[in-house]
């Protein structure tokens, strides 16, 4: 057969021949402005980076083999709980994770501590799944003795099951702030629990390193990677000093880490947390080794406003975390954050995950971001700011010091603080919330509300958040007005000349839960104010071009503020016309960039919201 021309003739596409094409879309804007990315830990990512010729295989899960699809069993009802649990396992779940309501990672609900464990695993099969124990506030080695005494009492060989005991005394420091006995007796106590469990003939993993509270309290990837793996080698000392052997040791300790929005980075951070254990590994002189990571969907980006975003948030993050070799994952329920998930949101988080393993076959390929240049960078980059940050951990003293002097809170609300300007400016938008939102939605139903506020033990504690927080709270508060806020909006010129600011205008005041109309257009400056005193609206916002703005911007100011408007805002920058606008009476501007949140603040204001 004749090779065909097109396919063998093409000289090999260069990094420089896609800058050519790339510098033409640029059209002269700074490509390290348009297409660098700098993130929370300090990287700089090219979006063009060149691919790792030769990389090596970050093994996770053996090719071919899919991960353990593990439903959440956090319902407060046992009877409730044990039907949720047959039901999930019936409906294509491969593994079960009790969730206490001790636990950080219960959101308001759980498993009440001391449940019997009778009621809610009857009937369920615990040799042919994986189970996870998700305890909190030190009371693991209670929850995780129960088990051991229920899978006993129901005829089950503990060689025989896969159970991922969770305990996690670090982890419950972070999240309450204050420890109930000094580290050394608390880490004494926790290999006592490991050895009693090993002693009763369970395989473990019986520690677990999990970075959820890290995450969900605002952390960087980098930084959760570190904590995880300060806690680890932590875990890791406490089982030496109880006379374990090293390799021994290593193989009692699980990980779990948070599958974020952010594709690459979630990719890339499962990808290094191998990378960094193999390191721990290689300097304790032990040989590497399968490290068990789980996988958790982010708490922190989801969102009571339009939740039906959530499924797609969660479905980008169990694909990131499948591609970046996660052994078992839990994917929260897209209404985790209005209440107790029902069968229907419940199904839906299974059912994620089974379309991913069964229809898009993502677990068929072992590491297959390997030599993508996006994911090596990320990887690389991740696991050396990782690494950095875990030194400076230990020579601090280790994990339990930074959480007791409260240096580790320090670093990540510093980072949070930044997300958090991001969210503020749409920086970082969140759609259906900050970006696109819907002012009249039905709520999806859950089966009770979340409870209003997670309150800390102690000052020192990681607290969970949503970054959708803020914009959730003024949505709130607009909502309970007794009168729905809306804003006029002051379409100047022709629909051409308005249409593309009046949309952005719509979209901005809506994310605060003021109603943001957008009128056809006035004939005249009279017809506009005769609107304005028509709607009934206490403040206003000018829509139009640069160039009308210039021509026609303060003298309508004037009138509006003549016919009684509290407030005026101007879409888009004033620039030279910043002075006088103001003197006409416009009082801010609202443009890509600026802070969102302090408008929408001051506009509730001027509507009378309290």
């Amino acid at each position: 057969m004749t090779a065909l021309p097109f396919a063998t003739n093409l000289a090999p596409v260069t990094r420089e021949d896609w800058l050519k094409l790339v510098e033409g879309v640029l059209k002269g804007a700074p490509y390290d402005k348009r297409l660098v990315t700098r993130t929370y830990e300090g990287l700089t990512l090219d979006a063009l980076p060149e691919r790792k010729v030769k990389a090596p295989i970050v093994a996770g899960r053996p090719a071919g083999a899919p991960w353990v699809i593990s439903a959440r069993v956090d319902q407060p009802d046992l009877a409730a709980a044990h039907a949720q649990a047959l039901e999930d396992l019936d409906g294509g779940a491969s593994g079960l994770a009790l969730v206490y309501a001790s636990s950080p990672s219960a959101y308001g609900f759980g498993l009440p501590d001391g449940a019997d464990l009778k009621v809610v695993l009857k009937d369920v099969l615990l040799d042919l799944i994986e189970t996870r124990i998700e305890s909190g506030a030190f009371q693991g080695r209670g929850e995780d003795l129960a088990f051991a005494d229920h899978a006993e009492a129901a005829g089950f060989d503990p060689k025989g099951l896969a159970v991922s005991f969770g305990l996690n005394p670090l982890g419950d420091f972070a999240a309450a702030g204050t420890l109930p006995m000094a580290w050394p007796l608390l880490a004494k106590r926790f290999a006592e629990t490991s050895a009693i469990l090993a002693a009763r003939g369970f395989a473990g993993p019986f520690a677990r390193a999990d970075g959820g509270v890290f995450h969900a309290a605002g952390a960087s990837d980098a930084q959760e990677l570190a904590a995880v793996l300060a806690t680890a080698v932590a875990y890791l000392k406490a089982y030496g000093e109880a006379g374990i052997a090293l390799s021994e040791a290593a193989a009692r300790i699980e990980v779990a880490l948070v599958a974020d929005l952010n594709q690459t980075a979630t990719i890339a951070k499962f990808r290094a947390i191998r990378l960094l254990w193999g390191a721990v590994l290689r300097e304790c002189g032990l040989p590497e080794t399968a490290l068990k990571v789980h996988a958790t969907t982010a708490w922190r980006s989801l969102t009571r406003r339009d939740p039906y975003v959530n499924l797609l948030r969660n479905t980008v993050a169990a694909f990131a975390a499948g591609v970046g070799g996660a052994d078992s994952l839990t994917v929260l329920p897209f209404t985790q954050a209005l209440g107790l998930p029902d069968a229907f949101a419940r199904r839906l988080a299974r059912n994620t995950q089974v379309m991913l393993l069964e229809e898009s076959n993502v677990h068929r390929v072992a590491d297959p971001g390997a030599g993508a240049g996006a994911v090596e960078a990320h990887t690389d980059g991740l696991a050396e700011k990782a690494w950095d940050l875990f030194r400076t951990i230990e020579k601090r003293g280790g994990m339990a010091d930074v959480l007791e002097d409260r240096w580790l809170k320090a670093e990540i609300t510093e980072v949070k603080a930044r997300r958090d300007k991001d969210v503020a400016t749409r920086k970082a938008p969140i759609t259906g919330t900050s970006e696109f939102p819907i002012l009249v939605q039905q709520a999806p139903e859950v089966l009770a509300p979340l409870p209003a506020t997670f309150e800390p033990v102690a000052d020192g504690a990681l607290t969970p958040h949503r970054i959708a927080e803020p914009f959730e709270a003024l949505r709130d508060k607009a909502e309970a007005a007794a009168q729905a806020p809306a804003v006029f909006l002051a379409t100047l010129g022709s629909v051409a000349a308005f249409t593309a600011r009046a949309g952005f205008a719509k979209n901005f005041f809506e994310a605060g839960g003021i109603a943001a109309p957008v009128p056809d257009g006035f004939a005249d400056r009279d017809a506009l104010v005769a609107a304005f005193k028509a709607s009934g609206t206490p403040f206003a916002c000018l829509v139009s071009s640069d160039e009308i703005y210039g021509a026609e911007g303060a003298a309508t100011a004037e009138a509006l503020k003549v016919a009684g408007a509290s407030a005026i805002w101007l879409a888009g920058k004033p620039a030279e016309l910043e002075a006088a606008l103001k003197a006409a009476g416009v009082s801010g501007f609202i443009f890509a960039g600026c802070d969102v949140l302090e408008t929408l603040t001051a506009a509730q204001a001027a509507a009378g919201l309290a």
